[in-house]
């Protein structure tokens, strides 16, 4: 319970950015999960899209605080490493 003025603004504060990033991380999640069930089809331009989209959005998240940027770069690396495994065509790879 904030006792003071400022505190209570700095709980409203931090129950905005809570809502907001939970809602960015959640994009986020989706967008990754979008890419692996486009992985599923074997259509590398559905790929391309999804994957496109999902390097976007954990880019975004990670500038804007929602998530480290260590964690944003780990999974961008791993997204990549999964699609060249299994669709290198999607990436333009060999």
């Amino acid at each position: 319970m904030a006792n003071t003025r400022k505190s209570t603004k700095r709980a409203a504060q931090a129950k905005v950015r809570q809502a907001r990033n939970t809602i960015v991380r959640s994009a986020t999640r989706s967008a990754v999960r979008t890419v692996v069930d486009a992985l599923k089809t074997k259509d590398a331009t559905k790929v391309k899209a999804a994957y496109t989209q999902a390097i976007k959005a954990l880019s975004k998240a990670a500038t804007k605080g929602a998530i480290p940027k260590g964690r944003a770069s780990r999974k961008i690396s791993r997204l990549t490493h999964f699609l060249k495994k299994n669709l290198p065509a999607a990436l333009g790879t060999k």
